[in-house]
């Protein structure tokens, strides 16, 4: 299991600090509360960069609620992310010296689809044409069983397994079952089960 060091915001510390002491039901109600207590009150630069922390924080725990095949749980997790260094930043910082499981985790940082290398997770910054490189991206994540979260509008329909979307001015996220299943994954009946998920 993940276990997160970082203090601030207040919220994201208050609501780690409960999963770790924690279990079951406790545990998704606070995960739950996160995802919900998301409001974006502006486009500023500071609102964005806060933003991209809940990403980044939602991302290290999606993967304790995903079905891995056993290869994706061997050497390093790497995470790929694509043209959104914030987010590559904070998945750092938040992961700094933990692991997943047995797993150190390793962020890489890409400028472009054709770079990517053997990641099981693969994170496309809303400035990639998902649109336009689905094609390269879905080739890529089956190759390595990859799951791929996205921030565009319908980027569920080009192969996302996972897509952040602001609905009713707050931070959500979209499922999309069958494109997991199609990279050998499987989603949690908790995570689909979460007040912030939109079940395709």
């Amino acid at each position: 299991m993940l276990l997160y060091k970082k203090k601030k915001p207040k919220l994201i510390w208050c609501v780690i600090q409960g999963i770790k002491r924690k279990e079951g039901t406790m545990k998704k109600i606070l995960f739950a509360t996160l995802l919900i207590m998301l409001p974006l009150f502006n486009n500023s630069i500071q609102a964005q960069a806060q933003v991209d922390e809940y990403k980044a924080v939602f991302t290290l725990n999606f993967l304790r609620y995903i079905g891995w095949p056993d290869s994706s749980l061997e050497g390093d997790f790497v995470i790929g992310v694509i043209r959104n260094s914030n987010v590559a930043n904070n998945l750092r910082e938040q992961s700094e010296g933990k692991k997943f499981g047995f797993q150190d985790v390793v962020v890489r940082e890409y400028s472009s689809v054709d770079e990517i290398e053997e990641c099981q997770l693969i994170y496309v910054g809303s400035r990639i044409n998902i649109r336009r490189e689905s094609e390269t991206l879905i080739e890529k994540a089956r190759e390595s069983n990859s799951l791929i979260i996205s921030e565009a509008d319908n980027a569920t329909d080009h192969g996302a397994a996972i897509n952040f979307v602001i609905r009713d001015n707050t931070l959500r996220f979209e499922l999309h079952q069958g494109n997991a299943a199609w990279m050998g994954l499987q989603f949690s009946s908790r995570l689909e089960g979460m007040s912030a998920a939109i079940v395709l």
